[in-house]
């Protein structure tokens, strides 16, 4: 019997993820991304919130946080079995707070009953247990006046809850899915290899496939995952596939600290709108993030617009925008500047199958249901949605094709 050849395009966790599970499954795979060496965006430099559905309550039709669910619920599962080790030092280390900002889309209490009714969806899952931390019988709990008080600012922030919720260090999962690839003898890396599109032969998309580079044509495959982030759609117009109704690709960065000493202080989202949020990891590296300032470029193109260039000083000046507004939210930001020891700002594009501003509640951006795979023939197109769900839609994808 002959090994299936196999093209992934786009090597972030979703291309990576897909990968291993193909090779370890007996096929060859070739790997392309445009960047000089894997998980070099969006996939290493993000919160790395592994979503049960929390923030999501602008879609009280429940439709988004069941899409997430299965797949955040069986992330460390997963993960651990790609890169063949424990994952407990990636983790935060405690339940996430969800803080309601005044001018949120969806008030307190509307927000308080959504948790709870995600909880409960969580922890009456099969998989419950297999979380970050097990949530079969998790509970939301409502902070106290004096709770956050002494985190936030209060004439901004009407109410907290503590979620059962957790982040990875997506530099730390990065690093292991990096060594995991190159020990993996039946994948090929082509770095700095920029896809332009994918070809079909006498059969259409039922027969082998090629795969068009600027520098010309690799191929034949047995057949083609498509997972890339901002250049997905166009590598599916090249096959005549028609994108989305709606959709929008944003280029975000947030700040990535690293402490002198451990810290003591929460990881908390901000809710819910174009706010910002923190993690804290293990007391000394944390994910800082105010989303306005962090906000470099929008469009709703095929292709993303263009990024503007920027300097090592207007790359300061962005990391202190970013955390002197997150800091009027969190006072205990400000604090952190005295104990920095080191600092990047860092992000990577986000697609989304939605448009329209996040302070409106009318906005698709607060859904995430219309996410997946949609498999033509050989060719398979993926919304990965969140990082959170990539090694689920990952072991779908490998169990389909071989």
């Amino acid at each position: 019997m002959s090994v299936p050849r196999i093209a992934i395009l786009g090597a972030g966790i979703m291309g990576t993820s897909t990968a291993l599970f193909l090779a370890r499954g007996g096929a060859r795979v070739t790997l392309f991304d445009a960047a000089p060496v894997p998980l070099a965006g969006a996939s290493r430099w993000n919160e790395g919130k592994i979503h049960l559905g929390y923030l999501y309550a602008a879609d009280p039709s429940l439709h988004t946080a069941e899409r997430l669910l299965p797949g955040g619920l069986a992330f460390r599962r997963l993960i651990e079995t790609l890169v063949s080790s424990p994952i407990d030092q990636a983790l935060s280390e405690a339940d996430e707070l969800y803080l309601v900002h005044r001018d949120s889309v969806v008030d307190a209490d509307a927000a308080g009953r959504y948790y709870e009714t995600v909880t409960a969806l969580a922890a009456a899952h099969p998989e419950a247990s297999s979380y970050l931390t097990p949530v079969n019988g998790a509970r939301v709990q409502r902070l106290t006046q004096a709770e956050l008080g002494a985190m936030c600012d209060t004439t901004q922030i009407t109410a907290g809850f503590r979620v059962a919720e957790r982040s990875v260090s997506t530099g730390w999962i990065a690093d292991r899915l990096v060594q995991a690839l190159a020990a993996e003898p039946l994948i090929e890396l082509r770095m700095d290899a920029r896809v332009t599109g994918v070809a079909t032969g006498p059969h259409g998309l039922r027969g082998p496939l090629s795969v068009r580079l600027g520098a010309g044509t690799e191929g034949p495959f047995a057949a083609v995952v498509n997972a890339l982030w901002e250049g997905r759609l166009a590598v599916d117009a090249s096959l005549g596939l028609a994108p989305p109704a709606l959709w929008s690709h944003r280029y975000r960065v947030s700040v990535f600290l690293r402490t002198t000493r451990p810290v003591t202080v929460p990881s908390a989202v901000i809710a819910t709108g174009p706010f910002g949020d923190a993690k804290n990891y293990n007391g000394r590296d944390l994910y800082l993030s105010w989303y306005p300032a962090g906000l470099l470029a929008e469009g709703h193109g095929v292709a993303p617009p263009s990024l503007p260039t920027l300097d090592d000083a207007a790359h300061a000046q962005l990391a202190d925008d970013v955390l002197a507004r997150l800091g009027t939210v969190l006072p205990w930001v400000t604090s952190l500047a005295s104990l920095t020891r080191t600092r990047r700002i860092a992000g990577g594009w986000v697609y989304a199958e939605g448009r329209g501003p996040l302070d409106d509640a009318r906005s698709t951006l607060h859904r995430r249901d219309r996410i997946g795979i949609k498999r033509e023939g050989r060719y398979v197109s993926v919304d990965t949605g969140k990082y959170s769900i990539a090694p689920w839609l990952a072991r779908t994808i490998a169990d389909d094709l071989l």
